[in-house]
């Protein structure tokens, strides 16, 4: 392949794994905040990293597939190889939502109302949840209807156990339903030993997690010696028939690797309100 030619198909490599990319965190974003879509700095951080990786990567080797597993392997592997940040953001959401569901239900004890309890709440309220919860009672302050105002905070937590808080004290504001005090806390309770069960589940696969971590590295270190130390045993790969073969057998890997990471991931539940009444007033 002529200098040009190579160029021009990493530049064109580098576009179209910026557009996956840029579709693939548009898509996630919105699945999660179906209600304020925008772009995270941080996918875009992720985006440029990932763009620079693999036009080094494709000046270096001259090679397009390389450029195009470089890109793949440095969007996916930190995750893959980091901690589970996800589960663990998670499971404190899940204790966070239980916590403030006991906050309200001893305010409410004291005789308080549904509006002035949350309010009073939000101030205190765990850190994982206190910007939702805190723009939740200025919503309510400023005089929004409070079903309405639940529905959007279930939307921005995004959590099942958020979701069942949020349903009973929609229900709560539209029926004025007793026992809510009571409701909240088996909530909280239930809200507690999930978060138990995430974690027993989470340390039980531990043992996966490492594995996926080994078998990963000791790929990716065996096809970089290959490139330092021996680079005559990859010659056949120069051409374009050998970048093509290169190219399948990596996405191969990728998703092998892929489904192994998945086995080590805790499952999340579906969620609740997305199946009731839109929470309108």
């Amino acid at each position: 392949m002529s200098e040009k030619a190579l160029l021009a198909a990493l530049i064109g490599v580098g576009g179209g794994i910026g557009i996956l990319l840029i579709v693939s965190g548009l898509r996630k974003r919105e699945a999660q905040e179906k209600r304020r879509i925008h772009v995270d700095s941080r996918v875009l951080i992720r985006l440029s990293i990932c763009v620079g990786a693999a036009v080094v990567a494709g000046a270096l080797t001259r090679w397009v597939a390389g450029a195009v597993l470089t890109g793949i392997a440095t969007w996916f592997l930190p995750k893959m190889l980091g901690p589970d940040r996800v589960h663990a953001r998670t499971t404190e959401r899940i204790e966070a939502v239980a916590t403030w569901a006991e906050m309200l239900r001893d305010v409410l004890a004291a005789s308080a109302g549904l509006h002035q309890a949350i309010i009073a709440t939000a101030p205190i309220v765990p850190d994982a949840i206190r910007p939702q919860v805190t723009e939740l009672a200025a919503r309510i302050d400023q005089g929004e209807r409070l079903p309405t105002a639940l529905k959007r905070l279930s939307d921005e937590l995004a959590d099942p156990t958020g979701d069942l808080v949020c349903a009973a004290l929609i229900l709560a504001a539209r029926r004025q339903a007793g026992q809510l005090g009571d409701l909240l806390g088996t909530l909280a309770t239930a809200a507690r030993a999930q978060a138990t069960m995430r974690l027993r589940v989470a340390s039980a696969r531990a043992q996966t997690r490492s594995s996926v971590r080994t078998i990963v590295i000791a790929t990716v270190t065996m096809v970089g010696g290959l490139m330092l130390f021996n680079r005559d045993f990859l010659a056949p790969y120069e051409h374009i028939e050998g970048q093509i073969v290169l190219l399948g057998t990596g996405i191969v890997f990728a998703v092998s690797f892929l489904m192994l990471h998945r086995l080590s991931q805790v499952g999340e539940p579906p969620r609740i309100l997305t199946t009731l009444d839109g929470g309108g007033d």
